[in-house]
């Protein structure tokens, strides 16, 4: 191990202090590990890819480029490598500054400022990441403040409440979320077990992971299976046996279209958009327009020639009929017949309720 290590600052070494694109053949001439005359042309190359895959993984962003004659180089930004200069803002002037501006040439690293509540705000960071259930975030959250404890003065800064939705990992998020994570790293495609929420019955899936968001206390991976193109929402709860394509390491099985923008699809989503059922095309009449009736309107579709029908793309009918069901009439579902059906039982259900309640 200690050699390996010695081999990754040799070869940081190298790259950072380049401001361009360097090829293999001069990294060779200044990381001593490649020079081994034992080693053959295709040895020394494995290494030296086994170690700039290593260092990507643990966050360097060691960059490829093209330097021509069908050459790739590779180079080491120094801006996204060093943390940058860090200082205190005190009514606008800079109150803590441990880190003076170095002879060494790094003077093009910015500086980051800190307001007082900027640095609480921070520090409140870590234990409210516990309602996220994932430990490993956790831990990267808590090894970034001990990076920025260095040179600002956190400690003197009192710490955040735990958030009070804090809760342990379930253990089939917890299996679930670090092969995933590094699926989309590599852009591999997944393969698992799922649990329906409708009928629980299980079945295989394979998916080509798009991200992963987190959205009402639940985590989700947004995927569409492989040979389709509808982005579907899988509960990583319902998972089991994830595995990834072990196939063709290093060359990836998709790539994520560039016109897909993961916080806007998640942002977008609603109880009834969740899930990894077929999607339907739910028509509902606004009967009242009043103040809460405004929300399907700006939710929905319009209809052509029909002003108060609304277009929903639902693929839970049960959380969308009870959703319309809260605006007590001012809405009605004219379509598909399974949803009207269900608005009906949902409704006759809950008249009951209050019947038995009134004749108590």
């Amino acid at each position: 191990m200690a050699n390996k290590v010695q081999r990754w600052f040799d070869l940081l070494a190298a790259l950072l202090r380049r401001n361009f694109p360097v090829s293999f053949e001069d990294l060779i001439r200044e990381v001593p590990a490649y020079q081994d005359s034992g080693q053959s042309a295709d040895t020394r190359r494995r290494m030296f890819e086994r170690d700039k895959d290593e260092l990507r993984t643990f966050g360097v962003p060691i960059e490829t480029a093209d330097i021509g004659d069908e050459q790739l180089g590779y180079r080491l930004d120094r801006k996204n490598f060093y943390l940058p200069y860090l200082e205190v803002l005190r009514d606008g002037h800079v109150a803590h500054q441990p880190t003076p501006v170095d002879k060494f040439g790094y003077r093009s690293l910015p500086t980051l400022a800190f307001e007082p509540d900027e640095l609480r705000a921070i520090q409140d960071v870590a234990p409210r990441l516990k309602t996220l259930g994932i430990a490993g975030i956790l831990d990267d959250a808590r090894s970034a403040l001990r990076k920025l404890g260095a040179d600002l003065p956190l400690n003197a800064i009192d710490a955040g409440p735990e958030h009070p939705g804090a809760h342990d990992p379930s253990p089939a998020v917890a299996a679930a979320f670090d092969p995933l994570a590094a699926s989309l790293d590599a852009r591999k495609r997944v393969t698992f077990t799922y649990r329906s929420l409708n009928s629980g019955t299980h079945s295989s899936r394979t998916v080509e992971p798009y991200g992963l968001f987190f959205l009402g206390h639940t985590w989700y991976l947004a995927a569409p299976e492989t040979g389709q193109t509808l982005v579907k929402n899988f509960r990583l709860s319902r998972m089991a046996d994830v595995s990834v394509n072990a196939q063709k390491p290093g060359t990836p099985d998709y790539q994520i279209p560039t016109d897909f923008d993961l916080r806007e699809h998640a942002q977008s989503r609603q109880a009834w958009e969740l899930g990894s059922a077929d999607v339907i095309e739910a028509t509902v009449e606004v009967i009242n327009h009043n103040g809460a009736a405004r929300a399907i309107t700006r939710l929905g579709e319009p209809v052509d020639g029909h002003p108060h029908r609304r277009v929903f793309r639902v693929r839970r009918l049960d959380p969308f009929a009870r959703w319309l069901l809260s605006f007590a009439g001012t809405a009605l579902p004219l379509a598909p017949p399974a949803l009207v059906d269900r608005y009906r039982a949902i409704a006759q259900e809950t008249l009951h309720i209050y019947e038995k309640e009134g004749a108590a």
